[in-house]
């Protein structure tokens, strides 16, 4: 077994089994990062001359209708300052897109409506079926995978396509960005949660009821079908201009008395519990050497404080008892059943059905093409 290792640049290690280093120890993640998206990523006058264009197209196709794009909105820092920015400084009139599963916490529905209220605009929520998730999330939570907030996720982005498909809308901004997210979770800690044929095959196996009204998609829908037949584009504005999180953070608590998180993914409690203490406890997976190294990378945080930081657990000792509680009564269940999942062999999504082999091939595709950057998972 390979010693123990982390990155001389950033703070990812051998906990990412697949991590690789060269001769001064620096990781393939620093090095996908320096070769294949920092030459091609412009938050200079060529990425703003870039947005400028997009946006002049957005609202030429939007005139005479109540609102000229869809933007989701999550309560986190960077859907928040992408829907504050988009609207005050380039002019937009976006419906605000969000997806309630059942698990936001009080903090981002305060942060939702601030931003909402202060800006002006409509704010459209989905709710999500709760017996159906509950049903699913536990399912997950009896497959043994690592990545059993797929349900979550799935949904909010497979709701928000298909709203964008049946309204004909055709342009949908997001706040992912390279800023904060240049590093990728390692596809062993959090597997693709597009993947409908695993999302299935481990209801099928692990679940009680029918999804009669979850939202389920796919990756060659929205991946394919919905940008080139539908002609619906997915933006990510933040990577076209300078975009730092503490500045972000600063302004929305000046302009809107915005709240802060203590984790990026926090404003939802699930996922709180999820990358906190089911990824480190159950299987030594910390998210946030992900979330820090992409800091570290776009020199928004010091490899020091990154490592003095992991130096602590990810959840509060004083509340994780009163988290594992609230998880555990939520989903119906006694805090002794939750605790048998943590127990339990650890699965991976290798042990269930799954379209690895297309996102493998459609990612290089994408690679060959240009039109995505960045490394494997």
């Amino acid at each position: 077994m390979e010693a123990y290792k982390v990155c001389s640049n950033c703070v990812m290690d051998t906990t990412d089994s697949k991590i690789v280093f060269d001769e001064q120890g620096v990781c393939d993640h620093c090095n996908t990062f320096y070769s294949d998206i920092l030459p091609k990523w412009h938050t200079d006058e060529k990425g703003d001359k870039a947005l400028k264009e997009i946006v002049t197209k957005i609202k030429k196709e939007g005139e005479g209708k109540d609102f000229d794009c869809l933007m989701g909105m999550s309560g986190g820092i960077d859907s928040s300052y992408l829907l504050y920015i988009m609207v005050k400084k380039y002019g937009l009139r976006p419906l605000v897109f969000h997806v309630d599963a059942g698990w936001n916490s009080q903090i981002a529905v305060n942060n939702i409506e601030r931003l909402v209220d202060g800006l002006g605009l409509d704010l459209y929520t989905e709710v999500i079926n709760w017996e159906e998730i509950k049903d699913l999330q536990l399912a997950f939570f009896k497959s043994g995978v690592s990545h059993i907030d797929t349900p979550q996720d799935h949904s909010f982005f497979a709701t928000m396509y298909k709203f964008a498909s049946n309204h004909n809308i055709k342009h949908i901004l997001t706040g992912g960005n390279y800023s904060t997210e240049c590093v990728r979770n390692p596809l062993e800690w959090m597997y693709y949660q597009s993947d409908s044929i695993q999302l299935k095959d481990i209801y099928k196996k692990h679940g009680a009821g029918k999804l009669k009204d979850y939202p389920v998609t796919n990756i060659l829908w929205h991946k394919v079908f919905l940008p080139y037949v539908k002609k619906i584009k997915l933006i990510r504005p933040l990577d076209f201009f300078p975009y730092d999180k503490n500045k972000a953070m600063k302004t929305l608590v000046d302009e809107f008395g915005y709240q802060e998180y203590p984790q990026k993914h926090f404003e939802s409690r699930f996922t709180r519990f999820y990358e906190s203490f089911w990824l480190p406890k159950k299987f030594g997976f910390d998210t946030r050497k992900v979330q820090y190294s992409s800091l570290i990378l776009t020199n928004q945080m010091t490899r020091e404080d990154a490592l003095e930081k992991l130096k602590h657990p990810a959840y509060d000792p004083k509340t994780i008892k009163q988290d594992f509680e609230y998880i555990a009564t939520k989903l119906g269940i006694s805090v002794k059943e939750l605790q048998s999942y943590m127990d339990a062999p650890n699965k991976t999504y290798k042990d269930y059905k799954s379209q690895d082999n297309i996102y493998n091939i459609g990612a290089k595709v994408m690679r060959f093409l240009g039109l995505e950057k960045g490394g494997k998972r």
